[in-house]
């Protein structure tokens, strides 16, 4: 049952919310800007309305993945995973030759449900860093700083380690913006 649970999750992830609004739009995101099929490249394609919905469609796929998993009494360490399917499957969705999204709106819901008291330090490093840079990147990369700190604080380390992973993955795929964040602050 594990398995089945992993491989819907990350089906779920294959769920690209910016493919399909960039579709009622008329407009293909994977040929625009950042090419990426995210909430930051709907907003700046489209706008705010499109921003919002990719947003919440990518957030909610990652709450729906962790409640599934309590509904089907999987263990923590198996929710865990079955998060990060869903993160994967929404950065690397196998219908579109792995090309999705960067995976921050599916982290936001998976983290939140999966503990948000943990994930409240990640809006606290957030906050701290966009203050000090007033860069959403920065802000972002402050913000995973945090939540990793609060995990190995945890007595349940280990359990997060494959999120851990996982957001290596989302940082590698937000290295060029993070360089060019990092040099618009020199």
């Amino acid at each position: 049952m594990t398995w089945l649970y992993w491989l819907v999750s990350y089906c779920i992830g294959n769920f690209l919310t910016a493919f399909f609004v960039g579709k009622v739009y008329g407009v293909n995101l994977q040929q625009e800007r950042s090419k990426n099929l995210g909430a930051r490249n709907a907003g700046s394609v489209i706008g705010k309305a499109a921003f919002m919905w990719t947003f919440l469609g990518d957030s909610l796929k990652g709450v729906l993945v962790v409640l599934l998993g309590s509904f089907w009494h999987m263990e923590q360490w198996a929710i865990i995973v079955g998060g990060c399917c869903v993160i994967l499957g929404h950065m690397y969705p196998i219908w579109l030759k792995f090309h999705g999204g960067k995976g921050v709106a599916t982290f936001i819901g998976v983290g939140l449900t999966l503990s948000p008291a943990l994930f409240s330090m990640m809006i606290v490093g957030t906050a701290i860093v966009l203050l000090m840079t007033r860069s959403l990147t920065l802000g972002m990369l402050g913000g995973f700083v945090f939540y990793i700190l609060a995990m190995i604080r945890t007595e349940q380390f280990l359990l997060y380690i494959p999120m851990l992973i996982v957001i290596i993955c989302m940082l590698i795929k937000h290295a060029s913006n993070i360089k060019e964040s990092l040099s618009r602050g020199k």
